[in-house]
């Protein structure tokens, strides 16, 4: 899922060197932790949301075929 979420992200983003996806397990959950450039936010987040609401139901299908349960947070850049 992890590769999912970085080759989506890579394909949205003008710096795709820049896109860090970190996994966190915890049984049967898995959190992604998503950090892209500054100047990649909004392109990463849409209108109103839609572009990461979007990425999050893909991830969901991914998780619900491998019988887990997964979410995603963008992290704002500092």
């Amino acid at each position: 899922m992890k590769e999912l979420i970085e080759y989506i992200t890579r394909s949205l983003v003008d710096a795709p060197d820049q896109v860090d996806v970190r996994e966190l397990k915890t049984g049967n959950r898995i959190r992604l932790e998503l950090r892209v450039a500054k100047d990649d936010m909004g392109r990463v987040i849409g209108k109103s949301g839609r572009v990461a609401n979007s990425i999050r139901s893909l991830l969901r299908v991914a998780a619900e075929r491998e019988g887990k349960q997964a979410s995603l947070e963008v992290i704002e850049p500092q």
